[in-house]
């Protein structure tokens, strides 16, 4: 496998509210996660180091992630205690009141693949060449394109876009929507929407099939939506599948 992860404060945020982490363990079991915090300076980063920090010492803490309903069970663990250790945060700190974090993360074992996501990060998997979005936007405009209220064109530039429904220190209790993903699927890729409100699916997904080594591919993304504006915060996590991997 070829893992990469990349952060960078964009052209307009003066500070880095995004926290991204891939791990992995001897058993070729990996994790990659993409938090992106709200609240502002001192608050968002916050909220999102919370998140991918528990997320390392507690895929350290096992021997193996196990079956598909162990992973299923620590995704739905580590978001509770996500959640707590946040609200904790803020009751220790109430000048950091209203901090939060979206959270994208995605499990690869040899059996399986997993993405959990809560807020509007977006999880992708690419299959012959092509880039699939797996995961639903918590925004008001998601619930209105579930709903049949609002066509994919109409949502683009709905100024209810970024106004999110679901975020870890925000809702309690808190609920992760997980999805079981095929798993032959050639990669994996993480971002927060900073590279998504910069970049379309199709302009991400020409760049993924070049023939770059992977660290320039993610360079390059983030590059490419720093030159459209970069108006936020831009977080990628990608795992590639190279040729005889299983």
């Amino acid at each position: 496998m070829q893992t990469f992860y990349f952060t960078d404060p964009g052209k307009v945020r003066s500070h880095n509210e995004d926290s991204v982490t891939i791990i992995s363990n001897d058993r070729n079991e990996f994790v990659l996660a993409v938090a992106d915090g709200m609240g502002g300076h001192k608050a968002g980063e916050v909220a999102s180091a919370i998140a991918i920090e528990h997320i390392r010492e507690s895929f350290y803490m096992l021997e193996t992630m196990g079956t598909k309903e162990d992973a299923i069970d620590w995704l739905r663990l580590i978001v509770k205690e996500i959640n707590e250790k946040i609200f904790e945060y803020a009751d220790r700190n109430p000048e950091s009141k209203g901090l939060g974090t979206t959270l994208v993360i995605a499990i690869r074992t040899n059996d399986y693949i997993l993405y959990g996501n809560i807020g509007d990060s977006s999880g992708y998997v690419i299959k012959n060449n092509t880039l699939h979005k797996v995961t639903k936007d918590h925004t008001y405009v998601g619930m209105l394109l579930t709903n049949g209220r609002l066509t994919e064109e109409s949502a683009k530039n709905h100024p209810g876009k970024n106004l999110l429904t679901r975020a870890l220190g925000a809702n309690d209790p808190i609920e992760i929507d997980i999805f079981d993903i095929d798993n032959s699927v050639k990669g994996l890729f993480l971002c927060s929407d900073g590279l998504t409100n910069m970049l379309t699916d199709e302009q991400i997904e020409k760049t993924l099939n070049s023939d770059l080594p992977i660290e320039e591919t993610v360079v390059k993304l983030i590059k490419k939506a720093n030159s459209r504006g970069g108006t936020d915060n831009i977080s990628i996590a990608y795992l590639k599948k190279e040729s005889g991997d299983k």
